[in-house]
C-alpha cells in the first residue's frame, strides 16, 4: 500500500489514524517482535505540541538490558538497510541520567516511537518544543524512531530531522526534494547515530530499525502496521486520500 497524502485531510482525521497506527505498532511489538522482558506502551504526553508516543520498557532496572540475540540484530552483523547513515560529529551536551528515564513502575524507558502530526509543525514554537524533547530523550540514552509523513514547512524547511540533527552536527543536511517524507531511527550513543530513509507520497514504507541498545535493534514493520491501521479509516476519508473525491463532498 502506498503512503497517502495526509495533507488532503484535516488534522483530526490524521490524529485518529495516528492513534490506530500506534495501537497496531504496539500489538506487533508485544506480539513477538520484542525480546523477553521488553514491552511497549502507548502513552500520552501533556501539552499540545507532543503527540501520543509508543514507549518501550525493560524490566531490568539497573544497568543496560541485554536483548535476546534471537530477536534483536547486531549492527555489526546485520547493518540496517537504510539509504543514509549519519553520525554526530560532536557531543554538544553532557549526557545526564535522572529518574525521568524510568517508568512509574520502576521499569526503564528504552525507546520512543514518534509519529509526527501537523501540530508538531504548525508554528516555530511547535517545532522547537518537538526538537527539544526529542534531543533531551537522546541525551538521556533513550533511542527514538521518528516517522514523519508530512512534507517540510516554512518553520522546518529541511524537515523535523533536519531541525533535530542540527543539534548534533552543524554540517549541511539536504532533504531530497523528490522524497520529502522522512523516517529516522536514532541510536542514542554516544555518539548519536541516525539511520535515514526518504520517501514520497505513493512510495512503500520500509521496515525501520528500532534500537534497544546502541548497537542492537529490531526491524519494525511499518508497512504492515500502516495497512492494518488504514483499514479502519472511514470510507469517505479513504476516497479523499486516494483522490476519488474532495473533502468538501
Amino acid at each position: 500500500m502506498p503512503v497517502h497524502d495526509w495533507t488532503r485531510v484535516e488534522a483530526g482525521m490524521f490524529h485518529d489514524f495516528h492513534n490506530a497506527w500506534i495501537t497496531e505498532l504496539r500489538n506487533a511489538l508485544n506480539g513477538g517482535l520484542l525480546p523477553p522482558d521488553y514491552y511497549a506502551l502507548s502513552e500520552q504526553h501533556a501539552g499540545r505540541f507532543v503527540a501520543d508516543v509508543l514507549t518501550l520498557h525493560a524490566s531490568a532496572a539497573n544497568g543496560e538490558p541485554r536483548p535476546s540475540s534471537d530477536r534483536s540484530l547486531a549492527v555489526a552483523e546485520a547493518p540496517p538497510k537504510v539509504q543514509r547513515q549519519l553520525t554526530a560529529t560532536e557531543t554538544y551536551r553532557q549526557l545526564r541520567r535522572t529518574l525521568a528515564i524510568r517508568h512509574v513502575s520502576g521499569h526503564r524507558l528504552i525507546a520512543l516511537v514518534e509519529i509526527v502530526s501537523p501540530a508538531n509543525k504548525d508554528r516555530l514554537e511547535s517545532v522547537e518544543v518537538f526538537v527539544t524533547k526529542t534531543v533531551e530523550a537522546l541525551e538521556l540514552g533513550v533511542h527514538v524512531l521518528l516517522i514523519d509523513l508530512f512534507p517540510p514547512g516554512r518553520h522546518e524547511p529541511r524537515g523535523l530531522h533536519g531541525a533535530l540533527w542540527n543539534e548534533f552536527d552543524e554540517g549541511p543536511y539536504d532533504l531530497p526534494a523528490a522524497e520529502p517524507l522522512t523516517l529516522a531511527s536514532y541510536a542514542a550513543g554516544p555518539p548519536v547515530k541516525a539511520y535515514l530513509e526518504h520517501l514520497a507520497v505513493g512510495g512503500a514504507l520500509p521496515d525501520m530499525p528500532l534500537f534497544l541498545q546502541s548497537e542492537r535493534y529490531i526491524p519494525v514493520p511499518l508497512e504492515a502496521t500502516y495497512q492494518a491501521a488504514y483499514r479502519g479509516v472511514p470510507a469517505f476519508w479513504q476516497d479523499v486520500l486516494e483522490g476519488r473525491r474532495t473533502s468538501g463532498g
